[in-house]
């Protein structure tokens, strides 16, 4: 594989270290050859600069020295130092802890008092055995082990947890679950490749996505990130000429778990739901997910991988009351599911007169759009919507507290005021609002 593989690229950081070599280089691979070959020290990352061509190699990492914002260099460094767990018996264990399971800090490597060692650096050069980090020269089967400074115990063993089960740092960033609504990696370029704009920066693009506006997102350094229910992950560009981009994310191979698998009522919401009720509380028969006729829509199957939109079957992607879907009959858009609960209570039975006045999270909406709740939060050029709470880079009148039935929640397209169609407050300062990217439902029939 690409000798690249081996490390975990952040870019626009820069680490203070005081081991380092210089090197000329045209790009990170040969920078990466050089790492791996450095003998002054032991590798743990690499640092490149784009403008300069320049290669620094590093004794050490974000887990041992201070990180530092410089926006024309890219860091590298190698997974197998990022790790705080183990994998089997330890062997290539390189983490940082340095005390044994009782807490008594270990002694280090090197020093001969007050144990002298049968296992120092210079014997096992490539067994890691720096300063006084827990490591495994010999392969005990117990585990990474160290000297310790207690003089009465010779050595002892490290608690350093199992990998197995752990969302390790260096996996966490390689792909994402479902659309990337929980995305937590460290990926910070577009698809396009261009670097991000930091979350709590309003240059070069003004925007209200900051973590007061969007609690609980993540929205730090200048990860890409979704919190806005797009299709994947995105960012804000450093290019001027570039308001946003996607990210470009792969799919995990794994999805999580589902607790509702073929289950023949719901808990709570029914969110899980996985069962194989295809008719509403009415009798409707549902419409397949993948088709558009009676009714268009915007929950399309592979747009949702993780929302299991199988065949015609009851489904809650929106978390909407209880499980939901289209149904066949022309005059009928969508009704609630009659799903008994779990719980052995019936799901709120007679709703089905209230199911006309509700509407669902889409991607059309009816008549002017007055009730719709989707999550659409882009406009007809593409920019950004601004969060209604938020008074930047537009100072508004219509916030939360002044429409409450509007449902003017995070940044979604709404129409509270009886506008034509859905519409939101822009993040670009150029433009204070816009109608938003959305189709009205051709369904025949009115709200």
């Amino acid at each position: 594989g690409d000798i690249l593989d081996h490390y975990l690229k952040t870019d626009g950081v820069w680490i203070l270290t005081r081991n380092k070599e210089f090197y000329e280089t045209n790009n990170e691979r040969e920078c990466a050859e050089k790492c791996e070959a450095e003998r002054s020290f032991n590798c743990r990352a690499f640092l490149f600069t784009k403008k300069k061509l320049q290669c620094l190699t590093l004794a050490e990492n974000t887990k041992t020295t201070v990180v530092f914002d410089s926006k024309d260099a890219v860091l590298y460094e190698k997974k197998i130092y990022l790790l705080q767990c183990k994998r089997g018996i330890g062997k290539d264990y390189r983490g940082t802890e340095a005390k044994t399971w009782r807490g008594i800090p270990c002694q280090k490597w090197a020093e001969k008092s007050p144990h002298n060692p049968n296992f120092t650096p210079e014997k096992h050069p490539t067994a890691g055995l720096e300063e006084n980090y827990c490591r495994n020269p010999d392969e005990d089967v117990r585990g990474p082990w160290c000297y310790t400074t207690d003089p009465a115990t010779r050595f002892d063993y490290c608690d350093i947890p199992e990998c197995e089960g752990q969302i390790m740092q260096t996996e966490e960033v390689e792909c994402m679950q479902c659309n990337g609504e929980d995305y937590h990696g460290d990926v910070a370029r577009t698809q396009s490749g261009l670097q991000c704009q930091h979350w709590d920066a309003q240059e070069p693009h003004m925007h209200g996505y900051t973590l007061k506006n969007f609690p609980g997102k993540d929205l730090k350094m200048n990860y890409c990130r979704n919190p806005d229910g797009e299709l994947r992950p995105w960012c804000f560009t450093m290019s001027p000429t570039k308001r946003w981009e996607y990210c470009n994310i792969p799919r995990c191979t794994t999805r999580p778990p589902v607790s509702g698998l073929d289950s023949h009522c719901v808990s709570g919401n029914g969110e899980d739901y996985r069962g194989r009720i295809a008719t509403t509380e009415s009798g409707n028969i549902c419409q397949h997910w993948n088709m558009q006729f009676p009714h268009k829509h915007g929950w399309i199957p592979d747009r949702y991988p993780c929302k299991d939109l199988e065949e015609n079957y009851c489904r809650n992607p929106d978390g909407e009351k209880r499980p939901w879907c289209y149904t066949i009959n022309s005059s009928v858009r969508w009704e609630y599911c009659a799903i008994p609960h779990c719980d052995g209570t019936e799901q709120s039975a007679g709703m089905s007169n209230v199911a006309t006045q509700v509407f669902l999270p889409e991607e059309c909406y009816q008549g002017k759009g007055l009730h719709y709740r989707g999550t659409t939060s882009t406009t007809v050029s593409g920019r950004k919507c601004q969060a209604w709470n938020s008074k930047s880079p537009h100072n508004h009148e219509k916030t939360p507290e002044k429409f409450p039935n509007a449902d003017l929640r995070e940044n979604y397209c709404r129409n509270p005021d009886g506008d034509n169609r859905p519409w939101c407050f822009t993040t670009d300062p150029s433009m204070t609002w816009e109608y938003c990217n959305l189709k009205r439902c051709d369904d025949h029939t009115e709200e």
